[in-house]
Formats: C-alpha cells, sequence, structure tokens
C-alpha cells in the first residue's frame, strides 16, 4: 500500500484496506479513517467525491454500505460505533492532490522527523512538484517530501471559508434565497 496520511495505526490501514473499495464503487474517496477510543470504540471516516464535497445523504449511504461490509469481514472485535462525515473545512490534507487542489491556502504540517531543527511548518501551500509538497514559510518556499509527512491540515481562514461557500453555491448545494432575507420578531410576546 502506497504512504498516504489516510490511516496511520495499523487497525485503521486494515480499515482503509476494507472500506476504500466500497467508496470507489460508490464514487467516492476516502479522505481518512480513524479508530478511536479504548473502552468505547468510534471508528471515524471521513469521505467525499474526487472533485470534492460530500452532502448528509451520502454519508447516511456510505455509512450503511460500509456497516454491511464490515459485518462481513468483522475486523473488530469490540463493539464500536461508526461515524461518516466530511472533512471539514479546516480538513486534513491527506493525498497528495489535496496539495493541489488547495493551493494558495493556509496549512499547517507536521513531519515524522526534524527538518532543519523543526518538525511543525505552518504557510501557504504552492502546490505539489514531482512527490514534493511545495510550502511557503517565513524562510521561502520549502518543499517537504510527501513521504516524511507525519500530520497536514488547512487551517481556517476567511478566504478559505469564502471558497468553500463559494463553491457550494456553484454546485448548487446551497440556495442563496433560504438566506436572503431574515425575519425577526419584534415587540412584545403574548402569553
Amino acid at each position: 500500500m502506497t504512504n498516504d496520511l489516510i490511516a496511520k495505526a495499523a487497525i485503521d490501514r486494515r480499515m482503509a484496506e476494507i472500506i476504500t473499495p466500497v467508496l470507489a464503487d460508490m464514487g467516492f474517496d476516502l479522505v481518512r479513517v480513524r479508530l478511536m477510543g479504548s473502552k468505547y470504540h468510534t471508528l471515524q471516516i471521513m469521505a467525499e467525491r474526487p472533485e470534492g464535497g460530500i452532502e448528509v445523504d451520502d454519508c447516511a449511504r456510505i455509512s450503511t454500505a460500509v456497516s454491511a461490509t464490515l459485518d462481513v469481514e468483522d475486523p473488530l472485535t469490540d463493539p464500536y460505533t461508526l461515524e461518516v462525515s466530511s472533512p471539514g473545512i479546516d480538513r486534513p490534507l491527506t493525498m497528495l492532490k489535496h496539495f493541489e487542489m488547495f493551493e494558495g491556502y493556509e496549512a499547517k504540517i507536521e513531519t515524522n522527523e526534524m527538518i532543519d531543527g523543526r518538525k511543525r511548518f505552518k504557510g501557504i501551500l504552492a502546490g505539489v512538484e514531482g512527490t514534493e509538497v511545495l510550502i511557503n514559510v517565513e524562510e521561502g518556499t520549502i518543499g517537504l517530501e510527501f513521504d516524511w509527512l507525519a500530520d497536514a491540515k488547512l487551517v481556517l481562514t476567511d478566504e478559505l471559508i469564502k471558497e468553500m461557500l463559494r463553491q457550494r453555491k456553484a454546485a448548487g448545494t446551497i440556495n442563496e434565497d433560504d438566506y436572503d432575507e431574515i425575519e425577526t420578531e419584534t415587540g412584545s410576546e403574548e402569553d
């Protein structure tokens, strides 16, 4: 399996092997999978369409399909809760293509090993060159091999929120008419 940030622990990688084909058949990418908790387990799955985006109904369909597959494969001996969600706005960046998709936006990247005396980098994503993720930091543009990355996520900024809203509006998932007028009640309420 290629190195990515979708699954870290061995059990997460096993889950990814089972879940990825199910999602692919449904037209979705697995963004991240994590089994969390010690006494009560939660299996957290983040998914999206290859071009980005996912709706609540999609999450419900994925949950049903993944549950059925996990019941057959039975990789977990303890009871667990399945949680399917979108990656969110300040999303994790788990595949090389994510660093291209979000070029120009601020991100936090953490590496496995020290690089020039540090493991954490925060700056503006500058795309991808081969297998290197480019990021503009105070010192200039640096390239980090994708294999070196331990964690990466977008930073929640006004620009990022505006872009996500613009994309959702363009995709027709937000109807502005629903939000144009906000009515407020004034005066006294009668009991």
